[in-house]
């Protein structure tokens, strides 16, 4: 079933045809990573090395057609991690067990406070420069953040807990701190010229899967945790200026072309879609685990949904016609005009990257445009 053109051109993120943000690393960057962990090169060796693949990705990008770019998180192993690292008060720590994904578990790294937390002087700032000035009148530089419910979520894991009482014995501190450095982060970021920060949050993909409940002892629920990721959330974006678009992406893992978890968003979406007070959400639609799009009613009205519908785990090419049927679908909750299409996650959320070439990489991407254009016109 064909949906009407509508020729709508959006000239701010998200866009039409978008990208979650990561890249898969080309040969030359993981040799070089891997030279720099040995010790065989130089810090500023490594940094040459990253700006070269960046320039070479962002132009990619921009032939691809994408309106927002971003470094490809080329400068990171891992999505999320990286950034915790470079909070004031967190150190990198080499813990027992790496997060479980289906039928693989990652590498064993975590991040741990060793004192308050704050968001002064942070690395990303200046990663964040270096793409903006590749920004022009047609293309927009983002930069992507682990969600501060992940952040929470991650100083919460069993491994962490003692050290994050000990300095935090009061979680409303520990949630205003945490709010705290990434109102910092983010205006440091504004004053550098950002203008689009996604924060990426798998926690919600943990609270809708039946297995993560099923390993759990203490008694929460699934509507406390939800009240409390959307509060941190919430604090650390208020009061953003008003031409800094903050949206946010949820799904349900996304490691070696691998997922962590499985269930519909219905029973968050009350919360999540209706509180968390972003401008858009980048939603994992692209296999039967993440549920149908009954619960994109939720959705308060002025808020935009980026269905992501191609996936970046698997070089297979969609169907054009079920991804038209499938939009047609999800306008029945959200009107065709506050949605987007893009793939449901990163093609690569850590530096090991999905199981896929470079070349299928930009081929799903061409893909995506494509039906962007016909549904929406260019």
């Amino acid at each position: 079933m064909t949906v009407i053109n509508k020729a709508d051109v959006r000239k701010e993120t998200p866009f039409r045809f978008d990208n979650v943000g990561s890249f898969l690393r080309p040969d030359e960057l993981k040799a070089a990573r891997q030279a720099y962990a040995n010790g065989s090169i130089s810090g500023q060796e490594l940094k040459t090395v990253e700006d070269d693949a960046i320039k070479a990705l962002i132009t990619k990008q921009k032939e691809s057609g994408l309106k927002a770019v971003t470094d490809g998180e080329f400068r990171r192993s891992w999505w999320h991690l990286d950034f915790m690292w470079g909070l004031q008060g967190v150190e990198k720590v080499d813990v027992d067990n790496g997060y479980q994904f289906n039928d693989e578990e990652t590498r064993a790294e975590s991040a741990r406070l060793t004192g308050e937390i704050s968001g002064e002087n942070h690395p990303f700032v200046e990663h964040f420069k270096f793409v903006q000035q590749f920004a022009d009148d047609e293309v927009v530089a983002r930069q992507t953040l682990p969600a501060p419910a992940q952040f929470l979520s991650e100083l919460q894991r069993p491994e962490n807990l003692e050290a994050t009482n000990a300095i935090y014995p009061d979680k409303d501190e520990l949630i205003e701190d945490i709010a705290a450095a990434y109102r910092t982060v983010i205006k440091d970021l504004y004053t550098a010229g950002c203008r689009s920060v996604q924060l990426d949050d798998c926690t919600w993909g943990m609270l809708v899967d039946e297995n993560y409940w099923a390993s759990r002892n203490e008694s929460v629920s699934v509507e406390a945790l939800s009240r409390l990721y959307v509060t941190v959330n919430n604090k650390a974006i208020e009061n953003h200026p008003e031409d800094l678009t903050i949206t946010t992406h949820v799904c349900r893992g996304n490691y070696h072309s691998t997922w962590a978890s499985s269930g519909a968003y219905d029973k968050i979406a009350e919360v999540l879609f209706g509180e968390e007070e972003v401008k858009a959400y980048y939603l994992e639609f692209d296999t039967a685990r993440a549920g149908g799009f009954e619960s994109l009613a939720n959705v308060s009205d002025d808020k935009l949904v980026v269905l992501g519908l191609f996936s970046s785990k698997y070089p297979e090419l969609e169907n054009k016609d079920e991804i038209k049927q499938r939009i047609e679908e999800a306008s029945k909750y959200v009107p065709l005009e506050r949605l987007c299409i893009s793939p449901q996650c990163g093609f690569a959320s850590t530096e090991e990257g999905n199981i896929l070439t470079e070349a299928q990489q930009w081929e799903k991407l061409r893909l995506v445009r494509e039906v962007a254009e016909e549904v929406w016109g260019k």
